[in-house]
Protein backbone atom coordinates (compact mmCIF):
# COMPACT_ATOMS: atom_id res chain seq x y z
CA UNK A 1 0.00 0.00 0.00
CA UNK A 2 1.17 3.37 -0.91
CA UNK A 3 2.22 5.28 1.75
CA UNK A 4 1.79 9.26 2.68
CA UNK A 5 4.33 11.57 2.05
CA UNK A 6 4.10 13.20 5.23
CA UNK A 7 4.58 10.14 7.12
CA UNK A 8 8.09 9.72 5.21
CA UNK A 9 11.57 9.98 7.30
CA UNK A 10 14.14 12.15 6.24
CA UNK A 11 16.22 8.82 5.30
CA UNK A 12 13.27 7.63 3.09
CA UNK A 13 12.81 11.31 1.38
CA UNK A 14 16.37 11.04 0.45
CA UNK A 15 15.86 7.43 -0.69
CA UNK A 16 13.00 8.64 -2.70
CA UNK A 17 14.93 11.09 -4.21
CA UNK A 18 17.65 8.96 -5.40
CA UNK A 19 15.22 6.66 -7.02
CA UNK A 20 13.61 9.40 -8.72
CA UNK A 21 17.05 11.19 -10.44
CA UNK A 22 17.52 7.65 -11.41
CA UNK A 23 14.11 6.92 -13.03
CA UNK A 24 14.33 10.47 -14.77
CA UNK A 25 17.92 10.09 -15.97
CA UNK A 26 16.47 6.47 -17.61
CA UNK A 27 13.17 8.18 -19.08
CA UNK A 28 15.75 10.63 -20.66
CA UNK A 29 17.87 8.18 -21.79
CA UNK A 30 14.84 5.71 -23.85
CA UNK A 31 13.91 9.21 -25.19
CA UNK A 32 17.60 9.84 -26.63
CA UNK A 33 17.90 6.32 -27.92
CA UNK A 34 13.95 6.27 -29.32
CA UNK A 35 14.94 9.52 -31.47
CA UNK A 36 18.80 9.26 -32.01
CA UNK A 37 17.69 7.47 -35.52
CA UNK A 38 15.61 10.31 -37.06
CA UNK A 39 15.75 13.30 -35.10
CA UNK A 40 19.72 13.59 -34.00
CA UNK A 41 19.32 17.35 -32.54
CA UNK A 42 16.05 16.67 -30.06
CA UNK A 43 18.52 13.21 -29.05
CA UNK A 44 21.17 15.01 -28.29
CA UNK A 45 18.93 17.81 -25.91
CA UNK A 46 17.83 14.70 -23.94
CA UNK A 47 21.15 13.52 -23.92
CA UNK A 48 22.73 16.72 -21.87
CA UNK A 49 19.62 16.46 -19.30
CA UNK A 50 20.13 12.81 -18.39
CA UNK A 51 23.52 14.02 -17.99
CA UNK A 52 22.09 16.24 -15.57
CA UNK A 53 19.47 14.05 -13.77
CA UNK A 54 22.96 11.63 -12.99
CA UNK A 55 24.92 14.67 -11.66
CA UNK A 56 21.82 14.89 -9.10
CA UNK A 57 21.77 11.65 -8.22
CA UNK A 58 25.49 11.58 -7.12
CA UNK A 59 24.91 14.66 -4.91
CA UNK A 60 22.22 13.03 -3.19
CA UNK A 61 24.26 9.62 -2.75
CA UNK A 62 26.83 11.34 -1.08
CA UNK A 63 24.37 13.19 1.27
CA UNK A 64 22.82 9.99 1.80
CA UNK A 65 26.24 8.19 2.57
CA UNK A 66 27.11 11.06 4.78
CA UNK A 67 23.74 10.60 7.01
CA UNK A 68 22.78 6.97 6.73
CA UNK A 69 25.59 4.81 5.75
CA UNK A 70 25.68 2.53 2.52
CA UNK A 71 22.85 0.56 2.12
CA UNK A 72 19.87 2.99 0.25
CA UNK A 73 16.53 1.46 0.39
CA UNK A 74 14.15 0.95 -3.11
CA UNK A 75 11.43 3.61 -2.41
CA UNK A 76 10.18 4.08 -6.28
CA UNK A 77 7.62 7.00 -7.05
CA UNK A 78 4.67 4.76 -6.88
CA UNK A 79 5.23 3.82 -3.20
CA UNK A 80 4.38 7.19 -2.24
CA UNK A 81 0.57 8.77 -2.91
CA UNK A 82 0.45 11.64 -4.77
CA UNK A 83 3.11 11.04 -7.99
CA UNK A 84 1.16 10.89 -11.21
CA UNK A 85 1.56 7.33 -13.07
CA UNK A 86 3.30 7.49 -16.06
CA UNK A 87 3.03 5.09 -18.91
CA UNK A 88 6.45 3.76 -19.42
CA UNK A 89 8.04 4.92 -22.86
CA UNK A 90 8.57 1.30 -24.21
CA UNK A 91 4.94 0.97 -24.09
CA UNK A 92 4.82 4.35 -25.86
CA UNK A 93 6.29 3.63 -29.46
CA UNK A 94 6.42 5.53 -31.79
CA UNK A 95 7.32 8.52 -29.92
CA UNK A 96 6.33 11.63 -31.31
CA UNK A 97 8.56 15.06 -30.31
CA UNK A 98 5.72 17.28 -29.21
CA UNK A 99 4.50 14.31 -26.64
CA UNK A 100 7.69 13.58 -25.38
CA UNK A 101 8.75 17.50 -24.59
CA UNK A 102 5.85 17.95 -22.83
CA UNK A 103 5.90 14.97 -20.87
CA UNK A 104 9.30 15.80 -19.77
CA UNK A 105 8.06 19.52 -18.83
CA UNK A 106 5.48 17.69 -16.53
CA UNK A 107 8.19 15.41 -15.44
CA UNK A 108 10.66 18.35 -14.08
CA UNK A 109 7.70 20.45 -12.82
CA UNK A 110 6.71 17.18 -10.62
CA UNK A 111 9.86 16.80 -9.16
CA UNK A 112 10.95 20.34 -8.21
CA UNK A 113 7.54 20.27 -6.38
CA UNK A 114 8.85 17.11 -4.50
CA UNK A 115 12.32 18.82 -3.37
CA UNK A 116 10.06 21.73 -2.39
CA UNK A 117 7.85 19.95 -0.24
CA UNK A 118 11.21 17.76 0.97
CA UNK A 119 13.03 20.51 2.03
CA UNK A 120 10.73 22.40 4.03
CA UNK A 121 10.08 18.80 5.79
CA UNK A 122 13.39 17.89 7.01
CA UNK A 123 15.58 19.55 9.61
CA UNK A 124 19.35 18.65 8.51
CA UNK A 125 20.58 21.95 7.26
CA UNK A 126 22.78 20.24 5.02
CA UNK A 127 20.23 18.25 3.28
CA UNK A 128 17.44 20.71 3.09
CA UNK A 129 20.10 23.06 1.18
CA UNK A 130 20.91 20.43 -1.31
CA UNK A 131 16.92 19.90 -1.55
CA UNK A 132 16.74 23.57 -2.14
CA UNK A 133 19.16 23.72 -4.67
CA UNK A 134 17.70 20.81 -6.60
CA UNK A 135 14.20 22.32 -7.05
CA UNK A 136 15.91 25.09 -8.05
CA UNK A 137 17.85 23.21 -10.74
CA UNK A 138 14.57 21.47 -11.68
CA UNK A 139 13.12 24.91 -11.95
CA UNK A 140 16.16 26.12 -14.46
CA UNK A 141 15.48 22.86 -16.68
CA UNK A 142 13.10 24.69 -18.64
CA UNK A 143 15.42 27.03 -19.21
CA UNK A 144 18.15 24.24 -20.07
CA UNK A 145 15.92 22.89 -22.25
CA UNK A 146 15.67 25.69 -24.66
CA UNK A 147 19.26 26.31 -24.48
CA UNK A 148 20.01 23.14 -25.72
CA UNK A 149 17.14 23.33 -28.19
CA UNK A 150 18.91 26.71 -29.44
CA UNK A 151 21.93 25.32 -29.33
CA UNK A 152 21.24 21.66 -31.03
CA UNK A 153 17.92 22.26 -32.75
CA UNK A 154 18.79 24.78 -35.97
CA UNK A 155 16.89 25.50 -38.31
CA UNK A 156 18.03 23.29 -40.69
CA UNK A 157 17.84 20.28 -38.07
CA UNK A 158 14.12 21.15 -37.42
CA UNK A 159 13.63 21.12 -41.46
CA UNK A 160 15.48 17.59 -41.41
CA UNK A 161 13.52 16.11 -38.71
CA UNK A 162 10.49 17.82 -39.32
CA UNK A 163 10.83 15.92 -43.22
CA UNK A 164 11.53 12.42 -41.02
CA UNK A 165 8.40 12.73 -39.15
CA UNK A 166 6.56 13.35 -41.97
CA UNK A 167 7.99 10.62 -43.70
CA UNK A 168 7.10 8.12 -41.05
CA UNK A 169 4.16 9.39 -40.62
CA UNK A 170 3.86 8.45 -44.33
CA UNK A 171 5.21 5.21 -44.25
CA UNK A 172 3.05 4.61 -40.92
CA UNK A 173 -0.25 5.42 -41.25
CA UNK A 174 -0.86 7.46 -44.31
CA UNK A 175 0.29 4.29 -47.06
CA UNK A 176 -1.71 1.75 -45.14
CA UNK A 177 -4.39 3.70 -45.03
CA UNK A 178 -4.33 4.86 -48.39
CA UNK A 179 -3.86 1.16 -49.92
CA UNK A 180 -7.31 0.02 -47.86
CA UNK A 181 -9.35 2.99 -48.89
CA UNK A 182 -8.07 2.42 -52.84
CA UNK A 183 -8.77 -0.86 -52.00
CA UNK A 184 -12.21 -0.64 -50.44
CA UNK A 185 -13.35 2.09 -52.48
CA UNK A 186 -12.93 0.90 -55.99
CA UNK A 187 -12.56 -3.28 -55.47
CA UNK A 188 -16.40 -2.96 -53.97
CA UNK A 189 -17.53 -0.98 -56.72
CA UNK A 190 -18.14 -4.34 -59.53
CA UNK A 191 -20.30 -6.62 -56.55
CA UNK A 192 -22.07 -3.44 -55.26
CA UNK A 193 -23.19 -2.20 -58.44
CA UNK A 194 -23.95 -5.32 -60.03
CA UNK A 195 -26.15 -6.80 -57.25
CA UNK A 196 -28.16 -3.23 -57.63
CA UNK A 197 -28.15 -3.66 -61.41
CA UNK A 198 -29.20 -7.38 -61.35
CA UNK A 199 -31.98 -6.96 -58.70
CA UNK A 200 -32.96 -3.52 -58.80
CA UNK A 201 -33.25 -3.78 -55.11
CA UNK A 202 -32.04 -1.02 -52.77
CA UNK A 203 -31.86 -3.71 -49.87
CA UNK A 204 -29.98 -6.46 -51.65
CA UNK A 205 -27.09 -4.15 -52.86
CA UNK A 206 -26.87 -2.91 -49.29
CA UNK A 207 -26.41 -6.72 -48.28
CA UNK A 208 -23.74 -7.26 -50.62
CA UNK A 209 -21.84 -3.98 -50.20
CA UNK A 210 -21.82 -4.49 -46.59
CA UNK A 211 -20.72 -8.03 -46.79
CA UNK A 212 -18.09 -6.88 -49.90
CA UNK A 213 -16.59 -3.76 -47.15
CA UNK A 214 -16.75 -5.86 -43.96
CA UNK A 215 -15.30 -8.52 -45.85
CA UNK A 216 -12.59 -6.61 -47.63
CA UNK A 217 -11.79 -4.85 -44.62
CA UNK A 218 -10.99 -7.57 -42.39
CA UNK A 219 -9.19 -9.21 -45.43
CA UNK A 220 -6.69 -6.48 -45.72
CA UNK A 221 -6.05 -5.79 -42.38
CA UNK A 222 -4.57 -9.28 -41.92
CA UNK A 223 -2.30 -8.72 -45.41
CA UNK A 224 -1.09 -5.49 -44.18
CA UNK A 225 -0.12 -6.79 -40.58
CA UNK A 226 1.32 -10.13 -42.01
CA UNK A 227 2.94 -8.33 -44.89
CA UNK A 228 6.29 -6.98 -42.66
CA UNK A 229 7.10 -6.52 -38.84
CA UNK A 230 8.52 -2.82 -39.88
CA UNK A 231 12.18 -3.63 -38.57
CA UNK A 232 13.53 -2.94 -41.45
CA UNK A 233 11.32 -0.97 -43.12
CA UNK A 234 10.26 1.69 -40.64
CA UNK A 235 6.52 1.34 -41.30
CA UNK A 236 5.42 1.12 -37.57
CA UNK A 237 3.85 -1.88 -35.37
CA UNK A 238 2.30 -4.07 -37.69
CA UNK A 239 -0.85 -4.80 -35.63
CA UNK A 240 -1.44 -0.25 -36.19
CA UNK A 241 -0.98 -0.45 -39.99
CA UNK A 242 -3.26 -3.97 -40.48
CA UNK A 243 -6.34 -1.51 -38.39
CA UNK A 244 -5.70 1.38 -40.25
CA UNK A 245 -6.14 -0.51 -43.64
CA UNK A 246 -8.92 -2.74 -42.49
CA UNK A 247 -10.50 0.15 -40.96
CA UNK A 248 -10.04 2.30 -44.32
CA UNK A 249 -11.03 -0.55 -46.41
CA UNK A 250 -14.22 -0.82 -44.82
CA UNK A 251 -14.92 2.49 -45.31
CA UNK A 252 -14.36 3.02 -48.59
CA UNK A 253 -16.66 0.16 -49.14
CA UNK A 254 -19.11 1.25 -46.80
CA UNK A 255 -19.47 4.86 -48.54
CA UNK A 256 -21.32 4.19 -51.69
CA UNK A 257 -23.23 1.45 -49.59
CA UNK A 258 -25.05 3.51 -47.33
CA UNK A 259 -27.10 5.63 -49.85
CA UNK A 260 -29.02 1.63 -50.58
CA UNK A 261 -30.12 2.16 -46.91
CA UNK A 262 -32.62 4.33 -49.19
CA UNK A 263 -35.96 2.22 -50.70
CA UNK A 264 -35.99 3.71 -53.84
CA UNK A 265 -33.18 2.43 -55.98
CA UNK A 266 -33.45 5.16 -58.41
CA UNK A 267 -32.54 7.70 -55.70
CA UNK A 268 -30.02 5.27 -54.05
CA UNK A 269 -28.04 4.47 -56.89
CA UNK A 270 -27.93 8.25 -57.79
CA UNK A 271 -26.82 9.17 -54.36
CA UNK A 272 -24.11 6.19 -54.53
CA UNK A 273 -22.77 6.96 -57.69
CA UNK A 274 -22.62 10.92 -56.36
CA UNK A 275 -20.70 9.13 -53.24
CA UNK A 276 -17.97 7.13 -55.25
CA UNK A 277 -16.88 10.65 -57.31
CA UNK A 278 -16.21 12.11 -53.89
CA UNK A 279 -14.33 8.74 -52.96
CA UNK A 280 -12.33 8.77 -55.61
CA UNK A 281 -11.47 12.63 -55.78
CA UNK A 282 -10.01 12.62 -51.98
CA UNK A 283 -8.28 9.24 -52.65
CA UNK A 284 -6.52 11.84 -55.76
CA UNK A 285 -5.69 14.55 -53.49
CA UNK A 286 -4.56 12.03 -50.55
CA UNK A 287 -1.78 10.78 -53.41
CA UNK A 288 -1.52 14.39 -53.88
CA UNK A 289 -0.94 15.52 -50.21
CA UNK A 290 0.94 12.96 -48.95
CA UNK A 291 2.67 11.18 -51.96
CA UNK A 292 3.66 13.86 -54.18
CA UNK A 293 1.60 12.60 -57.20
CA UNK A 294 0.55 15.67 -59.65
CA UNK A 295 -3.60 15.72 -58.91
CA UNK A 296 -4.78 15.70 -62.34
CA UNK A 297 -2.31 12.48 -62.49
CA UNK A 298 -3.56 11.15 -59.82
CA UNK A 299 -7.13 11.78 -60.44
CA UNK A 300 -6.20 9.83 -64.24
CA UNK A 301 -5.66 6.90 -62.55
CA UNK A 302 -7.74 6.75 -60.01
CA UNK A 303 -10.64 7.66 -61.86
CA UNK A 304 -9.70 5.61 -64.65
CA UNK A 305 -9.70 2.32 -62.59
CA UNK A 306 -13.09 3.02 -60.75
CA UNK A 307 -14.91 3.63 -63.54
CA UNK A 308 -13.77 0.37 -65.33
CA UNK A 309 -14.28 -0.93 -62.93
CA UNK A 310 -18.13 0.30 -62.02
CA UNK A 311 -18.92 -0.33 -65.54
CA UNK A 312 -18.15 -3.83 -64.91
CA UNK A 313 -20.22 -4.34 -62.14
CA UNK A 314 -23.20 -2.88 -64.36
CA UNK A 315 -22.55 -4.97 -67.33
CA UNK A 316 -22.47 -8.11 -65.34
CA UNK A 317 -25.35 -7.23 -63.18
CA UNK A 318 -27.44 -5.64 -66.20
CA UNK A 319 -26.81 -9.36 -68.43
Amino acid sequence: MAKNFKDLSEREILALAISLEETDARVYADFAAGFKADYPGTAQIFEEMKAEEDEHRRKLIEQYRRRFGEHIPLIRREDVKGFVHRKPVWMSRPLGIKTVRRQAEIMETETRRFYERAASKVTDASTRELLGDLAEAERKHVTLADNLQQEYLTQEVETQEEKAHRRLFVLQIVQPGLAGLMDGSVSTLAPVFAAAFATHSSHAAFVVGLAASVGAGISMAFAEAASDDGSLTGRGKPLLRGFVCGLMTAAGGIGHTLPYLIPEFRTATAIAIIIVAIELLAISWIRKRYMDTPFLRAAFQVIVGGVLVFLVGIWIGSS
